[in-house]
């Protein structure tokens, strides 16, 4: 069918040209799937929407700032209403009322006297705080705890929590907030969250990161913050406890990891440190020959994995590993974000998935451990990244970067040397379905003997 409004030969003939125009690429700095794509003022001339932001990226943005509506007005109801109380008072409002309809109209509906104190508190808090923010220049660290510290000890007194702490200790404060935290409605969290984050009260950021306070919409702001600050172990505890992140975080979190500058590296020593903690505490289970043979056996699968997380890594690389065995990152986000990277950075991420892949076929006996974080207490198994979620991501580079990685030599190498590790793992997987087939045969002729 023809267009109803052809285009004119002037602009036809730009078109044509357009769609032959191929522009040179950087290694350093590559970040294009598709070398004769039409620039974005070649495009406007022609009448068309640019490309410059993605389908994805609209959906985020808009996404962004209806969250940012949502949280610019305080809510009447900024807390988890307890709905027991209030069920026990509802009465129907007509005496004879059929029990078949679909609605039933009651009374009785009121909040309970706790709820409402503690809404009334949050209000009072959140206003204050705004307006004192608003003057950062008078208002410092200390002025904020001489608000902050009574706010929480009014709720403990509403909610009846013992502390365990005496008010005199130096972590009083953070035990306050451990207990009590929760029952800061969101508004309030989220300005509170903010005040913690510019006076760098990081004990506290900590606790709202662990104790899941942190709402859904102040996960942006506080990763680019805590990207800002340099703050590599928070960032990290981030990404373990973020229900998901959203595009602009995790492009943020992964660029931080790849391309770590100086004053990061210092950051991210403390997360290296962790990491080797939880590998010496596994060795010295794997020798402790009181342990039960369960237990024992559990201690040793759990050496060798975190051995494999621990030795050939760098420090960047072991922030890395959390990224890489989140269960919250989307794949379609996580593939838009590793199509943003330069060509620096996704020769760095190669080679890094090269490692994993290697030591998966050096130790065909490490596995997953889940049981070990809680009998064990060695919570980092959790987040050594499996054989899978190495195959996923090293996807995900190639189908990103792929005419790109083929029109580069100096990505030949690692590609080549990736291969020959993909053969090998393939043809023992080959072997391994082989002999679980036949296992599975010989459980199945058993328990046919059986019956």
């Amino acid at each position: 069918p023809k267009l109803s409004n052809p285009l004119p030969e002037a602009q036809k003939g730009e078109q044509s040209q357009t769609i032959a125009h191929k522009p040179a690429l950087n290694p350093s700095t590559f970040n294009t799937k598709n070398p004769a794509s039409p620039l974005p003022s070649q495009i406007s001339s022609l009448g068309l929407q640019s490309p410059a932001m993605s389908l994805l990226e609209v959906i985020t943005m808009a996404s962004s700032a209806e969250d940012r509506r949502n949280t610019s007005t305080q809510s009447d109801y900024p807390i988890i209403l307890s709905a027991n109380d209030a069920f026990v008072n509802l009465k129907p409002k007509l005496e004879n009322s059929d029990a078949t309809a679909l609605a039933i109209p009651v009374t009785g509906w009121q909040l309970s006297q706790t709820d409402t104190e503690l809404i009334d508190l949050g209000k009072k808090f959140s206003k204050k705080l705004r307006i004192k923010l608003k003057d950062a220049n008078k208002f410092d660290k200390d002025e904020f705890f001489g608000i902050l510290v009574p706010f929480l000890e009014r709720i403990k007194e509403k909610v009846g929590f013992p502390v365990g702490v005496n008010s005199s200790d130096g972590g009083y404060v953070r035990a306050l907030f451990d207990k009590v935290g929760v029952f800061m409605g969101r508004d309030v969290a989220s300005l509170t969250l903010e005040a913690c984050v510019s006076f760098e009260v990081w004990d506290l950021v900590e606790a709202f990161i662990v104790n899941g306070i942190v709402h859904h919409s102040s996960y942006s702001d506080l990763i680019m913050s805590l990207v800002a600050k340099n703050k590599c172990d928070l960032l990290c505890l981030s990404v373990k406890h973020a229900p998901d992140l959203g595009l602009a975080e995790l492009l943020s979190t992964l660029k931080y990891f790849l391309s770590p500058s100086d004053e990061a590296c210092g950051g991210m020593e403390n997360v290296r440190k962790e990491w080797e903690s939880q590998a010496l505490l596994a060795v010295e289970n794997a020798s402790d020959r009181n342990l039960s043979d369960n237990k024992f056996r559990l201690a040793k699968e759990a050496s060798i994995l975190l051995m494999l997380a621990h030795d050939g890594f760098s420090v960047s690389e072991h922030c890395l590993h959390y990224l890489l065995a989140s269960p919250n990152v989307d794949e379609l986000i996580l593939s838009s974000a590793i199509g943003k990277l330069n060509g620096r950075e996704v020769m760095r991420l190669i080679r890094y998935l090269a490692k994993w892949l290697k030591k998966y076929e050096m130790f065909p006996q490490a596995a997953p451990c889940p049981k070990a974080s809680s009998k064990l207490g060695l919570k980092a198994c959790d987040w050594v990244p499996k054989l899978e979620d190495v195959a996923r991501w090293l996807g995900l580079v190639l189908d990103e970067n792929f005419s790109s990685l083929v029109l580069h030599p100096e990505f030949h190498e690692e590609l080549k040397s990736i291969e020959g590790l993909v053969g090998s793992l393939s043809s023992e997987a080959k072997l391994c379905c082989s002999v679980e087939a036949v296992i599975e045969h010989l459980r199945n002729e058993a328990k046919n003997e059986q019956n």
